[in-house]
């Protein structure tokens, strides 16, 4: 192996000795469904399964870790983060990434980063990574499951959409805290899809996940 560059065995590899059994399916499954989205849509695959591989990255940090990484390196904490360190996952993620997965592309560690609020104007990789997150094999708690899976496929801007819709619903319903970036990027998609038309999959609120 050398000091510049890892393989993606090689990363699944480091990954496995650090994740649970149960997420490590989960980042597998992001990894194949990454790149499947990819081959949809005339992505990059190579940089897609990367971005998928190394998403969670950082999840099995703790939270003083989460914050004392971030702190280091300068990055932008918010409110909802303060109270909840463990949706800093993605940023701290696209700092491991760099520094032991040895990623240098922007793209790549910029879908890690923002996979879990999204963020206005997504580009083509950032949206696969965080559609992939929700719809992977493995998940079968979210409501829609089947409907986002094939509208996925149809198009990737109404998924997001709809992902966001669901995931803040949930988090109202729960009464947990909301990164302002998540309703920033929900906005963004309901005006570019002018939401006052028939939606195609029912958001009812309920939640796919752990905190993607």
């Amino acid at each position: 192996m050398s000091d510049e560059t890892m393989t993606i065995v090689e990363i699944q590899n480091q990954l496995r000795k650090k994740q649970s059994e149960r997420r490590f399916v989960h980042t597998l499954g992001v990894q194949y469904t990454s790149a499947c989205l990819a081959m949809r849509y005339g992505a990059d695959v190579k940089k897609a399964e990367l971005a998928g591989l190394l998403h969670d990255c950082a999840k099995h940090m703790t939270a003083d870790k989460l914050l004392k990484v971030c702190r280091k390196h300068m990055v932008e904490i918010t409110p909802a983060e303060e109270k909840s360190p463990l949706l800093l996952h993605a940023k701290a993620g696209a700092i491991l990434a760099a520094e032991k997965y040895y990623i240098t592309d922007e793209e790549i560690l910029s879908a890690i980063r923002c996979h879990t609020t999204g963020k206005p104007e997504m580009t083509l990789l950032e949206k696969i990574v965080f559609t992939a997150d929700y719809i992977e094999p493995s998940r079968n708690q979210a409501p829609n499951l089947d409907k986002l899976r094939r509208s996925s496929f149809k198009n990737i801007d109404e998924t997001v959409y709809l992902i966001l819709k669901q995931t803040l619903s949930f988090l109202k319903k729960k009464k947990q805290p909301i990164d302002e970036h998540t309703e920033i990027t929900f906005n963004y998609y309901r005006d570019l899809l002018k939401e006052d038309r028939h939606e195609p999959v029912k958001a009812d609120g309920k939640d796919c996940s752990e905190s993607s």
